[in-house]
């Protein structure tokens, strides 16, 4: 199968409005949007404080991840409709579950 492609500025661009809407829906989590987006093994995300439940954190993950999936339903085909919740060394982490594979173009 072939990896689909998307633009890193649109992703990046998307990223940002997920976070900025998110944050207007959970008023709770008083963060700056992102000003760029990690990639690695497991998910896509940005950091969270320690302050939050685990439904908290869960539904704001939701609110970010369903905001990219509408967004880029070609791309980020096959990652279902929730945000994931990452928690290790201390740090939690929100995201989208990660992508067998897509090509980012400039």
């Amino acid at each position: 199968m072939k990896a689909k492609s998307i633009s890193l500025t649109e992703f990046t661009s998307t990223v940002q409005a997920a976070v900025k809407s998110a944050l207007q829906k959970h008023p709770k989590f008083q963060a700056d949007a992102p000003k760029g987006i990690t990639f690695s093994y497991l998910i896509r995300g940005i950091p969270v404080p320690d302050r939050f439940t685990v439904a908290e954190t869960q539904a704001f993950a939701d609110d970010v991840a369903g905001h990219l999936i509408a967004a880029h339903p070609e791309a980020l085909a096959g990652v279902g409709k929730q945000g994931v919740v990452f928690s290790a060394g201390g740090h939690v982490i929100v995201g989208i579950p990660a992508v067998e594979s897509f090509l980012l173009e400039k």
